[in-house]
């Protein structure tokens, strides 16, 4: 935008209006003096806090690196500590393989001595079976022999004691038989006789009573002589039959006792073949529980076996299963370390990127200097030495070593804000001076529009206090932060300078 005309300006002017005319100047330049003075006052006060808050963000930034840089260090350690620790483990999963191996060969030493034992022990249980079942066999074979002796003699006397009983029963019967039949015949006789004479005596004793009694007396003692000789007779001739039988009963009891002694002496026999069977029933027992108790300790022996073998097992597993999460560590700890050497690499290419973009000063004066004053710097060491309350606050205090680095850095971002800012002004400054030039152009040359259009050379330009001088030392630019008066400087001259145009 083109600067507004002054309507004096076209009319000549004395000697009292360029005094006054100056005088208004130097008014004006105080008057712009000092109110660039309050905003260059406010200006440093907005960047004096600006570059407290940028510290404060700059000394976390510069703890954050020093963490990063503690923390490659301690990676570094950790990765020695990994490796001995890793030789360690090898050495101990060595010396454990060794034990493994060592326990193996006599795990198995001791399972072919127990399958020797226990082979050894089968072949005598064997042959106690073999010698037991022979000694059974001929135990049974002499048994069956005395008890099929036993059994002759038992039957050939029974038979004979059976015959010779059956004969004389026979021959008893036939004499008891022949005696009762003449017994019976006698009696029958007797009777008959009797009963005859009875009846005699009877018929007569009616018709002749008296005279029978004499006779019947007689006749009696005579009948009774008979039957007295009758029973003699039947006496004398059954006397040899009834001492036979007393001999035959008297034998018989004989016999009677004989088969009760033969029976109790088979009843001996018989429970001593009790006994006998009870011995090797009890034997048969106390084989089978100690062939039961082989058993049972060939079972024990052999389940310990199976549980060696499976503790075996779990801790192969368990050491594989540890080597296997200690691989998969020190794989994810070396993918780290890599990635932790590619970034300390890429922080070394920066840095060393940074160090050839650094200027002499810097170079010549590597450490920060800070622009505060010795109570500000006082009051600043003290609100950092305070206990920080806030979370953020107590993390920064791990980075308080980095506070150098991030004033460093804070100082770049400073400089670089104010080459932005400059450069924009530079721009500014120069879409102004080509605006100019174009007047100065246009109000020199004739063209069409230059009489509509109020001439450039005539009038007085105003140039703006906004904008900076344009052949300013770039070493006064980089240290506006610490003289800031040099701007001030720089635009008085700037003013001074390029009035001239202005005035025709």
């Amino acid at each position: 935008m083109l600067p507004k005309k002054h309507p004096e300006a076209a009319a000549p002017m004395s000697a009292e209006d360029g005094l006054l005319l100056l005088e208004k100047q130097v008014l004006a330049e105080e008057q712009a003096a000092k109110t660039k003075a309050e905003l260059l006052s406010r200006f440093l006060k907005d960047k004096l806090a600006k570059e407290k808050h940028s510290s404060a963000l700059n000394l976390h930034k510069l703890n954050a690196q020093w963490r990063v840089v503690l923390r490659e260090a301690k990676d570094r350690e950790l990765h020695q500590d990994i490796q001995i620790l890793s030789q360690t483990f090898a050495q101990v999963m060595d010396g454990k393989d060794n034990v493994i191996e060592s326990l193996a060969t006599d795990l198995e030493e001791a399972e072919e001595q127990q399958a020797q034992a226990l082979h050894s022990h089968l072949h005598n249980i064997d042959c106690l079976l073999q010698l037991q079942r022979c000694r059974l066999r001929c135990l049974e074979d002499g048994y069956e022999a005395q008890l099929e002796v036993l059994k002759l003699e038992f039957e050939a006397e029974r038979k004979t004691i059976l015959e010779q009983h059956e004969r004389e029963s026979c021959s008893l019967q036939d004499m008891v038989l022949a005696t009762e039949q003449n017994y019976i015949k006698n009696y029958h006789e007797a009777e008959q006789n009797f009963q005859s004479v009875q009846a005699e005596l009877k018929n007569k004793n009616l018709l002749e009573k008296q005279y029978s009694h004499a006779q019947v007396t007689n006749k009696l003692e005579v009948l009774w002589e008979k039957f007295q000789r009758a029973a003699q007779s039947y006496a004398e001739a059954s006397e040899h039959p009834k001492i036979a039988l007393k001999a035959l009963k008297q034998k018989d009891k004989k016999t009677s006792m004989d088969i009760t002694m033969q029976t109790k002496k088979l009843k001996k026999l018989q429970d001593l073949v009790i006994a006998t069977k009870g011995q090797l029933a009890a034997q048969r027992l106390e084989s089978e529980e100690q062939t039961k108790q082989g058993q049972e300790e060939k079972e024990r022996v052999f389940g310990k076996l199976l549980e060696l073998q499976s503790k075996m097992n779990q801790a192969r597993t368990k050491v594989h299963g540890d080597l296997a999460r200690l691989i998969l560590q020190s794989n994810t700890a070396l993918k780290t370390l890599r990635k932790v050497v590619e970034k300390a690499q890429h922080v070394l290419r920066l840095a060393e990127m940074c160090h050839r973009l650094e200027t002499e000063e810097e170079k010549v004066l590597p450490f920060y200097s800070s622009p505060l004053a010795e109570g500000e710097q006082q009051d600043a060491q003290r609100v950092l030495k305070e206990t920080p309350t806030e979370p953020l606050a107590q993390a920064l205090q791990d980075y308080v070593g980095l506070e150098l680095l991030w004033q460093c850095f804070n100082k770049a971002k400073l400089e670089e804000q104010a080459l932005g800012q400059e450069q924009e002004a530079l721009r500014k400054r120069n879409r102004w001076l080509r605006e100019l030039l174009g007047q100065y152009l246009g109000g020199i040359s004739g063209n069409q529009e230059v009489p509509g259009e109020p001439n450039p050379l005539l009038t007085i330009q105003h140039i703006p206090r906004d904008l900076p001088h344009a052949g300013g030392d770039s070493a006064q630019d980089h240290q506006s932060d610490a003289h800031p008066s040099s701007l001030l400087r720089g635009d008085k001259s700037l003013d001074c300078t390029h009035s001239s145009p202005g005035i025709s």
